[in-house]
């Protein structure tokens, strides 16, 4: 079966976010396949590269890579939600004449377009919401 998640909390907010990691967790180990991550709303926040967690604590970010590094699972990012937050890849802070940048591949600035496609393509998307 083929998953896509959807993840509106941020990290270390609320348990959205890490409900999604363990549940994507969980369906792999059972065999089944996750296609992408998608990021909106403060969910966001998950793929700043200025997180900078105690080093006792789960580092939400790196995990999100591990599992796109083990299983191809593409993380995707509303560009809008983004923005509004000032999470920036490269190309969108030089974009905005900003002088740093936030966000960095794996994670991928996509539209909400890219949502519904997956919802279409899966079997499954789930969301996950403070």
């Amino acid at each position: 079966m083929h998953y896509a998640l959807l993840v509106m909390g941020a990290p270390y907010s609320h348990q959205a976010a890490h409900s999604a990691l363990r549940f994507a967790q969980a369906i792999i180990r059972k065999g089944h396949h996750l296609d992408a991550v998608f990021f909106y709303h403060d969910g966001v926040h998950n793929a700043s590269t200025l997180m900078s967690p105690p080093q006792d604590e789960l580092h939400m970010r790196n995990t999100w890579v591990e599992l796109h590094d083990a299983h191809g699972t593409r993380l995707e990012v509303c560009i809008a939600a983004a923005l509004r937050r000032g999470l920036l890849d490269a190309q969108e802070a030089k974009r905005h004449a900003k002088t740093a940048h936030s966000l960095e591949a794996p994670f991928e600035l996509t539209g909400l377009g890219q949502l519904l496609e997956l919802q279409r393509q899966c079997d499954r998307l789930i969301t996950f919401a403070p």
